[in-house]
Protein backbone atom coordinates (compact mmCIF):
# COMPACT_ATOMS: atom_id res chain seq x y z
CA UNK A 1 0.00 0.00 0.00
CA UNK A 2 1.40 3.30 -1.18
CA UNK A 3 0.32 6.82 0.68
CA UNK A 4 -0.09 9.86 -1.35
CA UNK A 5 1.26 13.07 0.32
CA UNK A 6 -2.03 14.80 1.49
CA UNK A 7 -2.63 18.17 2.97
CA UNK A 8 -3.44 18.70 6.32
CA UNK A 9 -6.45 18.64 7.63
CA UNK A 10 -7.04 21.98 10.05
CA UNK A 11 -8.72 21.32 13.44
CA UNK A 12 -11.90 23.32 14.36
CA UNK A 13 -11.14 23.13 18.14
CA UNK A 14 -13.83 21.97 19.05
CA UNK A 15 -14.97 21.16 22.83
CA UNK A 16 -16.12 17.57 21.75
CA UNK A 17 -17.67 17.30 25.17
CA UNK A 18 -19.77 20.67 24.93
CA UNK A 19 -20.60 19.45 21.61
CA UNK A 20 -22.00 16.28 22.40
CA UNK A 21 -23.92 17.05 25.21
CA UNK A 22 -25.98 19.20 23.46
CA UNK A 23 -27.63 16.92 21.31
CA UNK A 24 -30.47 14.13 22.45
CA UNK A 25 -28.57 10.87 21.63
CA UNK A 26 -30.24 7.83 21.21
CA UNK A 27 -29.05 4.77 23.60
CA UNK A 28 -26.69 3.32 21.68
CA UNK A 29 -25.31 -0.16 22.50
CA UNK A 30 -22.93 -3.04 21.20
CA UNK A 31 -24.08 -6.24 22.12
CA UNK A 32 -21.88 -9.79 20.79
CA UNK A 33 -23.74 -12.92 20.00
CA UNK A 34 -21.46 -16.29 21.08
CA UNK A 35 -22.32 -19.78 21.85
CA UNK A 36 -21.40 -23.06 20.76
CA UNK A 37 -20.15 -23.54 17.05
CA UNK A 38 -24.17 -24.66 15.21
CA UNK A 39 -26.13 -23.30 17.66
CA UNK A 40 -27.70 -21.02 15.10
CA UNK A 41 -26.19 -17.83 16.32
CA UNK A 42 -25.93 -16.16 12.16
CA UNK A 43 -29.62 -17.52 11.34
CA UNK A 44 -30.96 -15.70 14.48
CA UNK A 45 -29.28 -12.49 13.54
CA UNK A 46 -30.30 -13.22 9.96
CA UNK A 47 -34.19 -13.41 11.12
CA UNK A 48 -33.51 -10.46 13.33
CA UNK A 49 -32.31 -7.87 10.72
CA UNK A 50 -34.59 -9.38 8.35
CA UNK A 51 -37.86 -8.76 10.24
CA UNK A 52 -36.64 -5.44 10.81
CA UNK A 53 -36.53 -4.32 7.87
CA UNK A 54 -32.52 -3.52 7.62
CA UNK A 55 -32.30 -6.45 4.74
CA UNK A 56 -35.66 -7.27 2.76
CA UNK A 57 -37.00 -10.51 1.01
CA UNK A 58 -34.82 -10.52 -2.60
CA UNK A 59 -31.81 -10.85 -0.18
CA UNK A 60 -33.15 -13.83 1.32
CA UNK A 61 -34.30 -15.14 -2.18
CA UNK A 62 -30.87 -14.61 -3.41
CA UNK A 63 -29.09 -16.21 -0.70
CA UNK A 64 -31.41 -18.70 -0.78
CA UNK A 65 -30.63 -19.71 -4.45
CA UNK A 66 -27.10 -19.35 -4.17
CA UNK A 67 -26.89 -21.84 -0.52
CA UNK A 68 -29.56 -23.69 -2.33
CA UNK A 69 -26.30 -24.99 -5.14
CA UNK A 70 -23.66 -24.94 -2.47
CA UNK A 71 -26.50 -27.82 -0.46
CA UNK A 72 -26.55 -25.84 2.34
CA UNK A 73 -30.34 -24.19 2.03
CA UNK A 74 -30.21 -23.49 5.99
CA UNK A 75 -28.00 -21.08 5.78
CA UNK A 76 -29.62 -18.46 3.95
CA UNK A 77 -30.22 -16.69 6.60
CA UNK A 78 -26.76 -16.71 8.37
CA UNK A 79 -25.32 -15.42 5.15
CA UNK A 80 -26.63 -11.83 5.81
CA UNK A 81 -24.25 -12.15 8.73
CA UNK A 82 -21.60 -14.41 7.20
CA UNK A 83 -20.27 -12.57 4.33
CA UNK A 84 -17.01 -14.30 3.82
CA UNK A 85 -16.62 -16.82 0.77
CA UNK A 86 -14.87 -19.61 3.44
CA UNK A 87 -17.17 -18.79 5.49
CA UNK A 88 -19.67 -19.90 3.39
CA UNK A 89 -18.26 -22.60 2.14
CA UNK A 90 -17.24 -24.10 5.42
CA UNK A 91 -20.87 -23.39 7.16
CA UNK A 92 -19.32 -21.53 10.02
CA UNK A 93 -18.30 -17.69 11.62
CA UNK A 94 -14.53 -17.12 11.23
CA UNK A 95 -14.36 -13.19 11.89
CA UNK A 96 -16.77 -10.79 13.83
CA UNK A 97 -19.49 -9.84 11.45
CA UNK A 98 -20.79 -6.66 12.47
CA UNK A 99 -24.59 -5.30 11.68
CA UNK A 100 -26.45 -2.20 12.61
CA UNK A 101 -30.38 -1.58 13.76
CA UNK A 102 -32.32 1.18 15.23
CA UNK A 103 -35.68 1.00 17.57
CA UNK A 104 -37.37 3.33 18.96
CA UNK A 105 -35.08 4.01 21.69
CA UNK A 106 -31.90 2.36 21.03
CA UNK A 107 -28.86 1.76 18.29
CA UNK A 108 -27.67 -1.45 18.25
CA UNK A 109 -24.85 -3.08 16.92
CA UNK A 110 -24.36 -6.62 16.37
CA UNK A 111 -20.93 -8.24 16.87
CA UNK A 112 -21.91 -11.74 15.61
CA UNK A 113 -18.82 -13.81 17.31
CA UNK A 114 -17.41 -16.93 16.10
CA UNK A 115 -18.47 -20.11 18.01
CA UNK A 116 -15.30 -22.65 16.56
CA UNK A 117 -13.22 -23.52 19.16
CA UNK A 118 -10.29 -22.46 16.96
CA UNK A 119 -11.64 -18.70 16.08
CA UNK A 120 -11.71 -17.76 19.80
CA UNK A 121 -9.18 -14.91 19.30
CA UNK A 122 -11.58 -13.49 17.44
CA UNK A 123 -14.34 -14.09 19.70
CA UNK A 124 -12.54 -12.22 22.71
CA UNK A 125 -12.35 -9.44 20.07
CA UNK A 126 -15.69 -9.10 19.93
CA UNK A 127 -16.47 -9.43 23.17
CA UNK A 128 -13.96 -6.77 24.01
CA UNK A 129 -16.14 -4.51 21.97
CA UNK A 130 -19.44 -5.79 23.72
CA UNK A 131 -21.81 -4.04 26.42
CA UNK A 132 -23.65 -6.56 26.70
CA UNK A 133 -23.43 -10.55 25.24
CA UNK A 134 -26.44 -12.59 23.34
CA UNK A 135 -26.17 -16.64 24.30
CA UNK A 136 -27.39 -18.68 21.87
CA UNK A 137 -27.89 -22.01 23.16
CA UNK A 138 -28.99 -24.86 20.95
CA UNK A 139 -31.69 -26.42 22.85
CA UNK A 140 -32.08 -29.68 20.61
CA UNK A 141 -31.98 -33.23 21.97
CA UNK A 142 -27.92 -33.31 22.51
CA UNK A 143 -26.99 -30.49 21.19
CA UNK A 144 -27.54 -28.25 24.35
CA UNK A 145 -25.48 -30.93 26.30
CA UNK A 146 -22.62 -30.98 23.97
CA UNK A 147 -22.53 -27.22 24.00
CA UNK A 148 -21.85 -27.55 27.71
CA UNK A 149 -18.68 -29.33 27.08
CA UNK A 150 -17.61 -27.18 24.17
CA UNK A 151 -17.66 -23.55 24.09
CA UNK A 152 -21.05 -22.13 25.28
CA UNK A 153 -19.24 -22.29 29.10
CA UNK A 154 -16.12 -20.95 27.90
CA UNK A 155 -17.66 -17.99 25.71
CA UNK A 156 -20.01 -17.21 29.07
CA UNK A 157 -16.46 -16.82 31.15
CA UNK A 158 -14.24 -15.00 28.30
CA UNK A 159 -17.96 -12.78 28.34
CA UNK A 160 -17.88 -11.91 32.08
CA UNK A 161 -13.67 -11.65 32.30
CA UNK A 162 -13.52 -8.81 29.93
CA UNK A 163 -16.28 -7.33 32.00
CA UNK A 164 -19.16 -8.31 30.00
CA UNK A 165 -22.18 -8.31 33.59
CA UNK A 166 -25.43 -8.35 31.40
CA UNK A 167 -26.41 -11.95 29.19
CA UNK A 168 -29.61 -12.48 27.12
CA UNK A 169 -29.94 -16.15 26.60
CA UNK A 170 -31.59 -17.38 23.42
CA UNK A 171 -32.99 -20.76 23.66
CA UNK A 172 -32.78 -21.68 19.82
CA UNK A 173 -34.49 -23.97 17.84
CA UNK A 174 -36.95 -24.65 20.86
CA UNK A 175 -39.99 -24.85 18.26
CA UNK A 176 -38.19 -28.39 17.29
CA UNK A 177 -38.80 -29.82 20.71
CA UNK A 178 -42.60 -28.49 20.59
CA UNK A 179 -42.05 -25.60 22.69
CA UNK A 180 -41.84 -27.98 25.79
CA UNK A 181 -41.89 -25.76 28.85
CA UNK A 182 -39.68 -28.71 30.47
CA UNK A 183 -36.88 -28.31 27.63
CA UNK A 184 -36.66 -24.39 28.70
CA UNK A 185 -36.74 -24.92 32.22
CA UNK A 186 -34.06 -27.51 32.61
CA UNK A 187 -31.59 -25.31 30.58
CA UNK A 188 -32.80 -22.45 32.52
CA UNK A 189 -31.83 -24.24 35.93
CA UNK A 190 -28.41 -25.42 34.71
CA UNK A 191 -27.53 -22.68 32.80
CA UNK A 192 -28.31 -19.99 35.62
CA UNK A 193 -26.81 -21.99 37.93
CA UNK A 194 -23.57 -22.06 36.28
CA UNK A 195 -23.47 -18.49 35.41
CA UNK A 196 -24.31 -17.20 38.48
CA UNK A 197 -21.18 -19.01 39.76
CA UNK A 198 -19.22 -17.77 36.72
CA UNK A 199 -20.00 -13.94 38.82
CA UNK A 200 -22.88 -12.91 36.87
CA UNK A 201 -26.12 -11.82 39.23
CA UNK A 202 -29.43 -13.47 38.38
CA UNK A 203 -30.83 -9.90 37.67
CA UNK A 204 -28.75 -9.27 35.01
CA UNK A 205 -29.87 -12.94 33.36
CA UNK A 206 -32.78 -12.90 30.74
CA UNK A 207 -33.87 -16.58 28.85
CA UNK A 208 -36.19 -16.36 25.94
CA UNK A 209 -37.29 -19.50 24.33
CA UNK A 210 -36.95 -18.65 20.44
CA UNK A 211 -36.54 -20.24 16.98
CA UNK A 212 -34.00 -18.05 14.77
CA UNK A 213 -35.66 -20.32 11.64
CA UNK A 214 -39.40 -19.29 11.79
CA UNK A 215 -38.69 -15.83 13.47
CA UNK A 216 -40.72 -17.24 17.00
CA UNK A 217 -40.11 -15.03 19.95
CA UNK A 218 -37.86 -12.96 17.82
CA UNK A 219 -39.43 -9.85 16.79
CA UNK A 220 -42.82 -10.99 17.51
CA UNK A 221 -44.31 -12.93 19.85
CA UNK A 222 -45.10 -16.73 18.60
CA UNK A 223 -49.11 -17.95 17.47
CA UNK A 224 -47.95 -21.81 18.87
CA UNK A 225 -50.43 -22.47 21.08
CA UNK A 226 -47.72 -24.48 22.47
CA UNK A 227 -45.18 -21.14 23.44
CA UNK A 228 -48.25 -19.69 24.87
CA UNK A 229 -46.82 -20.87 28.60
CA UNK A 230 -43.76 -18.33 27.60
CA UNK A 231 -45.35 -14.80 28.57
CA UNK A 232 -41.67 -13.02 29.25
CA UNK A 233 -40.11 -10.64 26.50
CA UNK A 234 -39.62 -11.87 23.12
CA UNK A 235 -35.77 -11.43 22.08
CA UNK A 236 -36.29 -7.90 20.89
CA UNK A 237 -37.94 -6.74 24.03
CA UNK A 238 -35.12 -7.87 25.80
CA UNK A 239 -32.31 -6.18 24.26
CA UNK A 240 -33.75 -2.96 24.37
CA UNK A 241 -34.31 -3.92 28.70
CA UNK A 242 -30.41 -3.15 28.65
CA UNK A 243 -29.71 -0.02 30.43
CA UNK A 244 -27.48 2.75 29.07
CA UNK A 245 -23.92 2.30 29.75
CA UNK A 246 -21.87 5.13 31.48
CA UNK A 247 -19.23 6.13 28.67
CA UNK A 248 -15.99 7.55 29.97
CA UNK A 249 -15.82 10.56 27.64
CA UNK A 250 -13.86 12.68 30.03
CA UNK A 251 -11.10 10.01 30.28
CA UNK A 252 -7.67 10.21 27.62
CA UNK A 253 -8.40 8.63 24.08
CA UNK A 254 -7.90 5.22 24.27
CA UNK A 255 -9.22 3.67 20.54
CA UNK A 256 -8.20 0.05 19.77
CA UNK A 257 -6.97 -0.14 16.22
CA UNK A 258 -9.88 -3.23 14.64
CA UNK A 259 -8.80 -2.84 11.42
CA UNK A 260 -6.61 -0.92 8.37
CA UNK A 261 -7.53 -0.96 5.33
CA UNK A 262 -8.11 1.26 2.51
CA UNK A 263 -10.83 3.42 2.70
CA UNK A 264 -10.71 4.58 -1.22
CA UNK A 265 -8.95 7.42 -3.24
CA UNK A 266 -10.32 10.17 -0.92
CA UNK A 267 -8.87 8.12 1.82
CA UNK A 268 -5.96 5.96 0.82
CA UNK A 269 -5.56 4.66 4.39
CA UNK A 270 -8.71 4.08 7.05
CA UNK A 271 -8.62 2.61 10.86
CA UNK A 272 -11.71 0.94 12.25
CA UNK A 273 -12.43 0.35 15.99
CA UNK A 274 -14.36 1.45 18.79
CA UNK A 275 -13.76 4.03 21.52
CA UNK A 276 -12.96 3.05 24.99
CA UNK A 277 -12.57 6.39 26.44
CA UNK A 278 -11.71 10.25 25.77
CA UNK A 279 -12.86 11.91 22.15
CA UNK A 280 -11.13 12.88 19.06
CA UNK A 281 -11.59 15.44 16.25
CA UNK A 282 -10.68 15.47 12.75
CA UNK A 283 -7.05 17.49 12.58
CA UNK A 284 -6.23 15.85 15.90
CA UNK A 285 -2.86 14.78 15.36
CA UNK A 286 -2.62 11.13 17.91
CA UNK A 287 -0.13 8.99 18.66
CA UNK A 288 0.02 5.11 17.25
CA UNK A 289 1.52 2.80 20.15
CA UNK A 290 3.54 0.76 21.13
CA UNK A 291 5.23 1.90 17.73
CA UNK A 292 4.96 5.89 19.01
CA UNK A 293 4.24 6.93 15.35
CA UNK A 294 2.24 10.22 15.08
CA UNK A 295 -0.74 10.62 12.42
CA UNK A 296 -3.23 13.65 11.49
CA UNK A 297 -6.63 12.53 11.67
CA UNK A 298 -8.25 13.46 7.89
CA UNK A 299 -11.67 12.48 8.43
CA UNK A 300 -14.01 10.59 10.37
CA UNK A 301 -16.89 8.44 10.13
CA UNK A 302 -19.57 7.18 12.67
CA UNK A 303 -21.75 4.67 12.24
CA UNK A 304 -20.86 5.22 8.53
CA UNK A 305 -21.65 8.92 8.76
CA UNK A 306 -19.13 11.60 8.43
CA UNK A 307 -18.68 13.27 11.62
CA UNK A 308 -16.59 15.95 12.77
CA UNK A 309 -15.76 14.18 15.83
CA UNK A 310 -16.40 11.12 17.92
CA UNK A 311 -16.26 10.54 21.44
CA UNK A 312 -16.46 6.90 23.78
CA UNK A 313 -18.49 4.23 22.92
CA UNK A 314 -18.78 4.99 19.50
CA UNK A 315 -18.09 2.38 16.69
CA UNK A 316 -15.79 4.64 14.15
CA UNK A 317 -13.64 5.27 11.09
CA UNK A 318 -11.07 7.15 11.30
CA UNK A 319 -9.10 8.34 8.27
CA UNK A 320 -5.47 8.80 8.88
CA UNK A 321 -2.50 11.09 7.00
CA UNK A 322 1.11 11.50 7.15
CA UNK A 323 1.68 7.69 8.22
CA UNK A 324 3.23 4.49 6.49
CA UNK A 325 0.61 1.76 6.83
CA UNK A 326 3.71 -0.30 7.78
CA UNK A 327 3.16 1.37 11.31
CA UNK A 328 -0.79 0.74 11.95
CA UNK A 329 -1.41 -2.98 13.12
CA UNK A 330 -4.57 -4.54 14.42
CA UNK A 331 -4.42 -4.14 18.10
CA UNK A 332 -2.26 -0.95 18.34
CA UNK A 333 -3.77 1.66 20.15
CA UNK A 334 -4.25 5.49 18.87
CA UNK A 335 -3.83 7.54 21.86
CA UNK A 336 -3.40 11.99 22.69
CA UNK A 337 0.26 13.37 22.21
CA UNK A 338 -0.27 14.67 25.65
CA UNK A 339 -1.98 12.24 27.25
CA UNK A 340 -0.03 8.67 25.71
CA UNK A 341 -0.72 4.92 27.06
CA UNK A 342 3.05 3.55 27.65
CA UNK A 343 4.03 0.01 26.03
CA UNK A 344 5.78 -2.48 28.36
CA UNK A 345 7.39 -5.52 28.08
CA UNK A 346 6.72 -6.80 31.40
CA UNK A 347 3.81 -6.32 33.89
CA UNK A 348 1.81 -7.95 36.64
CA UNK A 349 -2.13 -8.67 36.70
CA UNK A 350 -4.80 -9.80 38.94
CA UNK A 351 -6.42 -13.27 37.56
CA UNK A 352 -9.00 -15.86 37.86
CA UNK A 353 -8.05 -18.88 37.38
CA UNK A 354 -9.72 -21.42 34.95
CA UNK A 355 -6.98 -23.81 34.53
CA UNK A 356 -4.04 -24.64 36.27
CA UNK A 357 -1.44 -22.48 35.82
CA UNK A 358 2.33 -22.53 36.87
CA UNK A 359 5.48 -20.97 35.51
CA UNK A 360 5.15 -21.55 31.52
CA UNK A 361 4.49 -20.51 28.22
CA UNK A 362 1.10 -18.78 27.51
CA UNK A 363 -0.25 -16.29 24.94
CA UNK A 364 -1.55 -12.80 26.13
CA UNK A 365 -4.86 -11.40 24.57
CA UNK A 366 -6.13 -7.71 24.75
CA UNK A 367 -8.75 -7.11 22.43
CA UNK A 368 -7.36 -7.62 18.50
CA UNK A 369 -3.81 -8.12 19.73
CA UNK A 370 -2.88 -11.44 20.97
CA UNK A 371 1.29 -11.49 21.57
CA UNK A 372 3.32 -14.89 23.39
CA UNK A 373 4.21 -14.46 26.79
CA UNK A 374 5.47 -16.14 29.60
CA UNK A 375 4.52 -16.02 32.99
CA UNK A 376 8.01 -15.99 35.20
CA UNK A 377 6.36 -16.25 38.61
CA UNK A 378 3.61 -16.46 40.68
CA UNK A 379 3.88 -13.99 43.74
CA UNK A 380 0.64 -14.92 45.05
CA UNK A 381 -2.87 -16.47 46.12
CA UNK A 382 -5.64 -13.70 47.01
CA UNK A 383 -8.64 -14.43 49.26
CA UNK A 384 -11.89 -14.08 47.19
CA UNK A 385 -13.80 -12.34 49.83
CA UNK A 386 -10.90 -9.78 51.66
CA UNK A 387 -8.64 -10.25 48.14
CA UNK A 388 -5.88 -9.88 50.99
CA UNK A 389 -2.75 -12.15 49.96
CA UNK A 390 -3.29 -16.13 51.68
CA UNK A 391 -0.22 -17.40 50.34
CA UNK A 392 2.96 -15.52 49.08
CA UNK A 393 5.13 -17.85 45.81
CA UNK A 394 2.77 -20.24 45.13
CA UNK A 395 3.89 -23.20 43.46
CA UNK A 396 0.67 -23.63 41.16
CA UNK A 397 -2.48 -22.11 40.69
CA UNK A 398 -5.57 -23.92 40.52
CA UNK A 399 -9.16 -23.44 39.04
CA UNK A 400 -11.65 -21.30 40.73
CA UNK A 401 -8.60 -19.55 42.50
CA UNK A 402 -7.37 -15.72 42.14
CA UNK A 403 -3.79 -15.11 42.09
CA UNK A 404 -1.07 -12.08 41.10
CA UNK A 405 0.84 -13.30 38.89
CA UNK A 406 4.00 -12.23 36.89
CA UNK A 407 3.86 -11.70 32.95
CA UNK A 408 7.00 -10.99 30.80
CA UNK A 409 6.49 -10.48 26.93
CA UNK A 410 8.65 -12.49 24.49
CA UNK A 411 11.03 -11.27 21.89
CA UNK A 412 11.86 -7.84 21.51
CA UNK A 413 8.50 -6.20 20.76
CA UNK A 414 6.49 -4.64 23.73
CA UNK A 415 2.91 -3.89 23.98
CA UNK A 416 0.58 -1.11 25.10
CA UNK A 417 -1.14 -1.73 28.45
CA UNK A 418 -2.21 0.34 31.37
CA UNK A 419 -3.53 -0.18 34.80
CA UNK A 420 -6.97 -1.34 34.67
CA UNK A 421 -7.08 -3.01 30.99
CA UNK A 422 -8.38 -6.34 30.76
CA UNK A 423 -6.62 -9.02 29.23
CA UNK A 424 -7.14 -13.12 28.97
CA UNK A 425 -4.15 -15.63 29.23
CA UNK A 426 -4.48 -18.85 26.78
CA UNK A 427 -2.25 -21.91 26.14
CA UNK A 428 -2.61 -24.46 23.81
CA UNK A 429 -6.36 -23.35 22.46
CA UNK A 430 -7.61 -23.60 26.05
CA UNK A 431 -8.21 -20.52 28.24
CA UNK A 432 -6.52 -20.31 31.03
CA UNK A 433 -7.25 -17.19 33.28
CA UNK A 434 -8.56 -13.57 32.80
CA UNK A 435 -7.51 -10.40 35.12
CA UNK A 436 -6.84 -6.77 35.42
CA UNK A 437 -2.97 -5.40 34.97
CA UNK A 438 -1.84 -3.77 37.88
Amino acid sequence: MVIVDTPKVKSRNLDVVAEYNKVQHKNSLNFVVIGHVDAGKSTLMGRLLLDLGVYDQRLLMKNQKEADQLGKGSFALAWMMDQGVEERERGVTIDIAQNKFETDKTQFTILDAPGHRDFIPNMIAGAAQADFAVLVIDSTTGAFESGLKGQTKEHALLARSIGVTRLVIAVNKLDSKEWSRERFEEIETQMGTFLTTAGFQSKNITFVPCSGLTGDNVTHKSTSKDASWYTGPILLEALEQSTAVTRAIDGPLRLPITDVFRGGVQNPLSISGRIDSGSLQVGDTLLVVPGNNQTGVRGIEVNHEPADFAVAGQNVTIHLGDIDPAYLRTGDILCSLSEPLQSVKEFGVKVLVFSHIMPQQIDVHRGRLHVPARVSHLKALLDKASGQVSKKKPRVVKPGEVATLHIEIEGEQSIPLEKGMKIILRAGGDTLASGIVE
